[in-house]
Parts: C-alpha cells; sequence; structure tokens
C-alpha cells in the first residue's frame, strides 16, 4: 500500500469502528475528531481512539512546535511522523485510550506552542483536556510528553497537581538542555507528587538530550511516590539527530516503548 492510499484508510478510519488492528490483535478502536471549550473564545482540538474497555487514558504531547493543524477529518498537516503521533494506535492496541493534543484554536500559525509550553494558558487548555477525559472515561489520565512535548507535560504537572492535574507523567527524549527556554531539569519537579516514568534512547544524538544528564533528572523527583528510567538502545538512526526518525525519536523500536511503557503505566 502507498504512503498516500495508507492516510487515506486512516483518515476513513475517523469517527468509525475499525475490526483488526494494524498488528494483528483483535481490536475495534473508535477514532474522532473533539474540540473542547478551554478559556474564553478559545477551543481545544484532539483525536481520541478509545478501545473497548480502555484501561487508562494517555494524553500525548507531540514536540517540535507542537501545531498538528488536525482537521475534522483527522488529516495532520505536520506531525505525522512524530514519535507519539505515529505511535498512537499502538498504544491503543494496548487497551489505552489515546488523546492526541493539537495547538489550541489560538496558536495555530507559527510559532504554534513555541514560548506557549510553559504558560498558564497552556495550563489551562491541558487541564480542561484532563477534566474532559477524566469525566468521559473515569479513569486515570497520564500526560505523555516527547521532546519539547516533556517541557509542557512536566510543566503542568508541577503547577496542576492531583486531582486536577495528571494521574502520571512519562517524559521520552526529554529536553535537558535549552538556549530557548527552561529545560525540564530547570522546574520545580519537586513539586511533581505523582507516578513518573523516564523513558530515553541511550544514543539520543540531540544536542538538547544528551543521555549523561538522566541521572541528575531523575534526582529532582523527589516526591514522585514511583519513578524509574527505561533506557533504550539500538534501533534505526535516520536523518538529523533531533528529528524523529533519528534515535531521539525510537525509530525501531516503537513496539517495545509502547508495550513497556503501557506496563509501567498499568502496574500501579
Amino acid at each position: 500500500m502507498s504512503v498516500r492510499a495508507w492516510g487515506r484508510l486512516r483518515r476513513a478510519m475517523l469517527a468509525a469502528v475499525v475490526a483488526g488492528s494494524t498488528w494483528g490483535t483483535a481490536v475495534a478502536t473508535e477514532a474522532q475528531v473533539h474540540e473542547l471549550p478551554t478559556r474564553p473564545g478559545v477551543t481545544q482540538r484532539l483525536l481520541l481512539l478509545t478501545p473497548p474497555e480502555p484501561k487508562a487514558v494517555v494524553v500525548l504531547l507531540p514536540g517540535g512546535h507542537g501545531g498538528l493543524q488536525l482537521g475534522l477529518d483527522g488529516a495532520m498537516r505536520w506531525g505525522e511522523g512524530n514519535f507519539l503521533v505515529r505511535s498512537r494506535e499502538r498504544f491503543a492496541a494496548q487497551g489505552l485510550a489515546v488523546a492526541v493534543l493539537d495547538a489550541p484554536s489560538d496558536r495555530q500559525g507559527p510559532p504554534f506552542l513555541a514560548g506557549f509550553r510553559q504558560t498558564p494558558e497552556h495550563v489551562a487548555d491541558v487541564a480542561a483536556t484532563l477534566a474532559w477525559l477524566r469525566q468521559r472515561h473515569r479513569l486515570p489520565v497520564w500526560l505523555v510528553g516527547t521532546s519539547r512535548g516533556t517541557q509542557s507535560a512536566a510543566h503542568v504537572a508541577t503547577v496542576l497537581p492531583p486531582p486536577e492535574g495528571p494521574d502520571g507523567l512519562v517524559l521520552t527524549a526529554t529536553i535537558l538542555s535549552d538556549t530557548r527556554g527552561r529545560p525540564v531539569p530547570a522546574m520545580a519537579l519537586e513539586r511533581v507528587t505523582v507516578p513518573v516514568l523516564v523513558v530515553h534512547h541511550e544514543q539520543d544524538g540531540c544536542g538538547h538530550c544528551a543521555f549523561a544528564e538522566v541521572p541528575a533528572l531523575m534526582a529532582k523527583f523527589t516526591h514522585a511516590p514511583r519513578r524509574e528510567l527505561l533506557s533504550f538502545t539500538g534501533g534505526r538512526n535516520v536523518g538529523e539527530p533531533c528529528e524523529a526518525f533519528a534515535h531521539h525519536g525510537f525509530n525501531g523500536l516503537e513496539a517495545e516503548v509502547v508495550r513497556r511503557v503501557t506496563d509501567w503505566v498499568l502496574a500501579r
């Protein structure tokens, strides 16, 4: 099947029940686009994948500028290759409801989420999303960020404790140093009081994500009731080191990473 044909098939899956997953697991996953009011005059669009009888909910926060420009038909103008975005059906096949978050309606042009991820407005958008998902599913809701998405996820967890904040936090390919903003280790991580899973590739070549800095990050989660580092090696390394198909994006390791993250999330 060509890339174009696969894209058409994915869009046709939206707002429908699809029997059978990409990986041969018998699962019927409903995929829909929702638009939530968050702030006065602002809405938050998300793509929600719901398997039968989900066990928990994960909110996926992509990296980069974060502006998926998600259409009502589920098509994305940017970000389909992002590690979390391209892994969304894998999370659903593991029994998780999956919400893929776009930039809000007032950030649908450049610079999208750049310079916005650690603002009260962004926190308000994520908080409204968490509240809506909890009301809809009555399940724990976790924030899962990758690359610059970890700056969103970690910041929300530091300023929004339970019950309004996330029930758990997963950081993949964490931004550990940053000349354009505050990296995750510089945040008040001692305020995080939910379980924390850090997922990192030991060969991540992105200058903001040196694996040698991960132990210092882990040490800052002093009040997390449960914390763990999952490190990976191998896979494929294609393109620029900070891009989604390099080791930074767990290229070739997606199935294993998703399985181990899901196992950890559900082992509460």
